[in-house]
């Protein structure tokens, strides 16, 4: 496997693969990779004949007072994992190889990035975006592959491609869970053991509010509620948001009648955890 943080190396790597008749599948990370990230690894190596994971943690997504400093960072642990499922080379770009002193362009995706995460972290789908949009044209995929974990993330890439003319076919990958539910998350390590607990409480409510769907309910402000209600139990948890929409538009949705995203945002002490769960209409 190769790793590099060249980018005119990645660039003619890929080239020579698609000059060969090979696909090439793409994984964007920031590295700290789990269980979730693997998976998508997997399914890129199961899509594709040559699989590239980009680990790289980007400035432009984080805003001020996140955790950009503190952002976990295991690069040798990660590419070995990469290696052993099949990757055949890591880009691995600093800052001033992504970002150099005349970039000058930001992609901004109306729509879709607002509300939920785009409203609680303003400006971040627009570093997302951008970053997405420049491994694209230095790998130039015939597919990357997201984790539906970041539900919004994945449209606002989606909606991105399908605008752009992009000719990358993304794919969506399930979320990957502990055995308590909690939803893998590179931040988890964040966590004390008691805030650990507490978190898996965020499947559960996201579970209860599912099951009163399928007793037929479709007021999606009791839904919302269950799942509020749910984490009434835990005293280090706090809601940020707790929405029902779209999947694909993120936009707000009262009343089931098609599928219905409930995506929730939730401080465990003071790392910010995401999860969402899709909830199907009774036939």
């Amino acid at each position: 496997m190769i790793v590099t943080g060249s980018e005119r190396r990645i660039s003619e790597l890929c080239s020579s693969w698609r000059k060969e008749g090979l696909t090439v599948g793409l994984v964007p990370t920031m590295g700290a990779l789990h269980e979730g990230h693997l998976s998508l690894v997997e399914i890129a190596a199961a899509s594709s004949d040559r699989v590239v994971v980009s680990i790289f943690i980007n400035p432009t997504q984080f805003g001020p007072g996140e955790d950009l400093e503190m952002y976990p960072r295991s690069i040798d642990d990660d590419c070995r994992a990469v290696e052993a499922l099949g990757a055949f080379a890591v880009f691995t770009p600093d800052v001033n190889t992504v970002y150099p002193d005349d970039f000058s362009t930001e992609v901004h995706v109306a729509g879709v990035s607002q509300g939920l995460c785009g409203t609680a972290r303003p400006g971040h789908f627009d570093g997302v975006a951008t970053i997405c949009t420049i491994l694209f044209g230095i790998v130039k995929p015939d597919l990357a592959v997201f984790g539906m974990k970041d539900a919004q993330q994945l449209a606002v890439i989606r909606r991105m491609v399908t605008d752009l003319r992009l000719e990358i076919e993304i794919v969506a990958a399930p979320i990957v869970r502990e055995p308590d539910g909690l939803a893998m998350s590179s931040r988890n390590k964040y966590l004390s053991a008691e805030l650990r607990e507490e978190a898996s409480l965020i499947h559960g409510g996201l579970f209860a509010a599912r099951q009163l769907a399928l007793t037929g309910e479709k007021d999606c402000s009791l839904l919302r509620k269950a799942f509020i209600d749910h984490l009434r139990k835990a005293h280090m948890l706090s809601v940020q948001y707790a929405e029902t929409v779209d999947p694909y538009t993120m936009l707000k949705i009262d009343k089931i009648e098609n599928r219905v995203l409930l995506a929730v945002a939730v401080f465990a002490g003071t790392t910010r955890l995401i999860d969402n769960i899709l909830i199907e209409p009774e036939v």
